[in-house]
């Protein structure tokens, strides 16, 4: 089962490249942007993740693919890297894996000159414990 942490780092990677949420089949569609400012996630993104939880990922997708939030938070689906770009892909865990990344309609992509997705990241713990790791070396 994805963990809602998976999924809305899974929705925050796919945002970062452009890929917009399709809410309430088609009614709504979201880019939240920016994605992240400083060490959290934006307002827009939660914004966009609480009418995703308004609705319980019900009829809810990202753009390019063929399954719903509610599909992914499910126990059936899991998400892993794409073994073609490593952004992260939502997979079945039993039967057969999707047919395409959601990447596969993005020009240029994977484009390894352009800086990658990623997470929020917290500076101050970060450095705290680069000086945890040298005082203990």
């Amino acid at each position: 089962m994805a963990s809602t942490q998976n999924v809305r780092l899974y929705l925050a990677y796919w945002f970062q490249l452009g890929k917009r949420l399709v809410l309430d089949n088609g009614k709504e569609i979201l880019l939240p942007n920016p994605v992240i400012e400083k060490d959290t996630y934006s307002q827009q993104f939660e914004e966009c993740w609480d009418k995703v939880s308004q609705l319980e990922g019900k009829n809810c997708y990202l753009e390019g693919t063929d399954y719903t939030i509610d599909c992914l938070l499910s126990s059936a689906w899991e998400i892993y890297p794409c073994a073609r770009c490593d952004m992260p892909i939502a997979v079945v865990e039993s039967g057969l894996p999707p047919i395409h990344c959601p990447c596969n309609d993005l020009m240029y992509w994977p484009n390894l000159d352009l800086p990658l997705p990623r997470s929020p990241v917290n500076t101050k713990n970060h450095l705290t414990r680069l000086k945890n790791r040298l005082n203990n070396s």
